[in-house]
């Protein structure tokens, strides 16, 4: 027999530049796995669970450009869905293989049958079935090239049976088409963003990370207006580093100074951003608005004018048209409450805290220090988010992962996995939760599989920490937030993994750089706060009445040793932030 559809995949894949399949071995997928054998092209990376595949997927094309995962048929297909979810809404472009039952099967009620385009859907921007070798060799091409352009996840379907036959040629273009094009509005659109520009007297930007590639026109933009730079958490390492105008984050894990500086603009100018909360975002000042998909245009802000267009060539085609601004009044009042904000929050983080309740902001500090300046790092979603957005910074050459749209738990570490397999030169460290990490613990086994040098950070504060915060500022006294965790240090070495725990704040330093020293993968079990308290940018009365009636609940139902020592931890971090 001559060439098999799989075999075409592999084929087809590898052309494109892929060099990774992310999946767990089933039997509608073993003709794939086989093609994957035999060709030696494409590895197999044996994952732990679909999901944690899904995710390592979503990393690697945020920093390479373009990855895959598979799913068999059945429950491979159900699990993939929460991490494509994430890849998709993340803008990354994600191929992803499911696998089905035979084909002469569908609509029989067979083992495992699932139908991959209802499954799929929500989650994906191109999603087809493949019932012959002939779809076949036409949709793998438009597959990868609408994951490629449109960044997104392209999904195809394979029958097992499909994959054995022998391939067909496409009538089109055997693979993708890679192209870069200028993507900016026209020249009377940039005059109406001029003229605006010019009638105003206190101007912000707000950066999201479609200003990835526009870190220096950003900043040659905001010394023209005298603006300060607000941005996304998703965006810090783009937008941060070398930036003398930068003020922050605004959002739940920001900075007053952001907040404050977009409320007291007279115009705002969101570029690349797709924010998601509009609570956060001012009502009054104008608000202009770039972006690469004018389809999210609008929808969060009150946007007056609306330009389409690739952050960087727009303000490429922009800066001309501007001059420069003598008054630094509006920049300076907002860098000086931006100084003193991280003055305070470094007064915080020099506090190492108690025994078996280290401080979590002195612990990201040492882990800032320690790391490699081009390192990549990895947060679980909840408290760990917090202290990624507070206390690690940009250098130019980091990267920061994470569900920072789709909002997942247990992302971090199979993230880690497919930031470690992109970018092999470069030192990957993940900041995961305990509650994240118990979700998917099993992949640890995958990195030890790989030898993949990961250095894995543990917060563990035995606790749902951010929904603890959330329950208490709503009125309500938590209620199943408490972890009983597992020793993951021995959990890290009956798997073959160099692990430490700390619970002594005067060993934390010591014990940090010896698992940045050590070769291979590391993992260190850290006894945090859980007590320890993420302010937002912006502190409502309600939230403060809605803590204060959770701790009355608490000691109605009898917890009042609890309620003392959460009052007394909230209380010092209070003093110490506000």
């Amino acid at each position: 027999m001559g060439k098999k559809v799989a075999d075409q995949l592999v084929e087809t894949i590898c052309s494109a530049g892929i060099r990774h399949i992310y999946a767990v071995a089933g039997d509608s997928l073993n003709e794939v796995n086989d093609a994957v054998r035999r060709a030696g092209t494409v590895r197999w990376i044996h994952m732990r669970h679909e999901e944690s595949g899904a995710f390592a997927a979503a990393a690697e094309a945020e920093l390479n450009g373009l990855a895959c995962c598979a799913g068999s048929s059945g429950p491979g297909h159900v699990h993939l869905i929460n991490g494509l979810y994430d890849a998709h809404r993340s803008n990354c472009s994600v191929l992803a293989i499911a696998s089905t039952c035979p084909s002469d099967q569908f609509g029989t009620g067979y083992f495992q049958e699932t139908s991959p385009i209802r499954l799929f859907d929500d989650c994906s921007g191109y999603n087809q079935l493949a019932v012959t070798p002939a779809q076949f060799a036409q949709m793998l091409p438009a597959a990868l090239q609408h994951a490629l352009h449109k960044r997104e996840v392209a999904v195809i379907g394979l029958p097992g049976d499909v994959a054995a036959c022998p391939c067909a040629e496409s009538p089109g273009a055997p693979g993708p088409l890679p192209s870069h094009s200028l993507f900016r509005p026209q020249d009377g659109e940039l005059r109406q963003l001029a003229d605006m520009i010019g009638s105003a007297e206190r101007i912000t930007l707000f950066c999201g990370i479609g200003a990835r590639e526009a870190h220096d026109e950003v900043v040659q933009l905001a010394g023209l207006l005298k603006a300060p730079v607000a941005y996304s958490f998703k965006s810090k390492m783009e937008v941060q580093y070398d930036n003398p105008f930068e003020i922050g984050m605004t959002g739940l894990l920001g900075l007053p100074s952001a907040y404050a500086s977009m409320h007291e603009s007279d115009l705002l100018i969101l570029l690349g951003t797709d924010f998601p909360y509009d609570s956060f975002l001012p009502q009054e000042c104008r608000i202009a608005q770039v972006d690469i998909r004018p389809e999210r245009i609008g929808r969060r802000a009150r946007v007056e004018l609306g330009l389409a267009g690739d952050v960087k060539d727009t303000l490429q085609a922009l800066l001309p048209m501007l001059g420069e601004r003598s008054d630094r009044s509006f920049l300076d009042r907002q860098l000086k409450i931006y100084r003193e904000l991280c003055d305070d929050m470094a007064a915080v983080a020099s506090k190492p805290g108690s025994a078996g309740n280290l401080a979590p902001e002195y612990v990201a500090t040492l882990i800032d220090r320690l790391a490699s300046d081009d390192a990549i790092f990895t947060v679980d979603t909840g408290m760990c988010c917090v202290w990624g957005a507070r206390y690690l910074h940009a250098t130019g050459r980091r990267r920061m992962l994470g569900s920072f749209n789709h909002g997942s738990m247990a992302n971090a570490l199979p993230m880690a996995i497919g930031a470690a397999l992109a970018r092999p030169g470069q030192e990957v460290v993940a900041l995961c939760g305990d509650g994240g990490l118990s979700m998917l613990l099993g992949d640890l086994a995958t990195i030890v599989e790989y030898r993949l040098p990961v250095k894995i950070v543990v917060f563990n504060n035995r606790s749902l920490g951010m929904v603890k915060l959330e329950m208490e500022v709503a009125g309500l006294p938590d209620c199943q937030t408490d972890m009983c965790n597992p020793d993951f240090e021995a959990i890290a070495r009956a798997m073959g993994i160099t692990a430490f725990s700390v619970d002594d704040p005067a060993q934390a330093e010591s014990t940090l750089l010896r698992v940045f020293d050590t070769p291979g993968p590391v993992l260190v079990s850290v006894q945090t706060d859980p007590n320890a308290l993420a302010m937002p940018p912006k502190v409502e009365f309600e939230q403060m009445k809605g803590f204060a009636l959770a701790m009355t609940k608490l000691i109605l139902s009898g917890r009042t040793d609890e309620v003392v020592a959460t009052a007394k931890s909230n209380l010092k971090h209070l003093r110490e932030l506000v």
